[in-house]
């Protein structure tokens, strides 16, 4: 399995990253995010996501692992493959996302193509459990909200928006501690979080 490919960016199509690695061309899918951060004839890292299934064997690239996370996090929503995974990659940046689920807007993510409404309700529903179990984990490692300095439910909504995105209790902790969170909004600390 790959980590990580580096190598010179030999092709850019729709959705599709080639990178050369010693003669031999890497495709990989990504989202237009990551897509948009290369360029042709440059050297580039991209994480890898390996998808493998009996019928195909596909790799998925990210110009950041927190990009990687956040597909990983969707595929373990019943009804999210790959693709529609990358669509919202595509369409809705981190902090969006993280907002989203903790506020229950599913206008968000019914922008995106290839959802709709129930399929929304259950990306909201299913993070949003994931969030309440990782802030039982936030609490038991330490990190929960009495650790910042702070008003404890902008915090613990901001920690546990960031949970859902992939960042351990660990991160959460130290990136919330270096943030003023008496004076910054919960939508403020997700795009200051994930701005670190």
């Amino acid at each position: 399995m790959f980590y990580y490919l580096e190598g010179k960016v030999a092709l850019i199509e729709n959705g599709l990253a080639v990178i050369d690695i010693g003669g031999a061309g890497y495709a990989l899918r990504a989202s237009s995010r990551t897509l948009s951060a290369l360029t042709v004839g440059e050297n580039a890292r991209l994480y890898v996501y390996n998808y493998v299934r009996e019928e195909a064997f596909e790799l998925y690239g990210f110009a950041e692992i927190s990009e990687k996370r956040r597909f990983e996090l969707l595929l373990t929503v019943s009804g999210i493959g790959t693709k529609v995974a990358l669509a919202i990659l595509s369409s809705v940046d981190a902090a969006s996302l993280a907002i989203a689920i903790a506020s229950g807007d599913e206008r968000v993510l019914t922008g995106v193509p290839g959802i709709g409404k129930k399929l929304a309700a259950r990306v909201i529903l299913e993070l949003k459990d994931k969030m309440a179990k990782d802030s039982g984990l936030l609490a038991s490692s330490g990190a929960s909200s009495a650790a910042f300095s702070g008003p404890g439910q902008k915090a613990e909504e901001a920690a546990m928006a960031l949970a859902a995105l992939g960042y351990t209790p660990g991160e959460v902790a130290g990136i919330l501690r270096r943030l003023d969170v008496n004076a910054l909004t919960v939508e403020e600390l997700i795009r200051l979080a994930l701005a670190e």
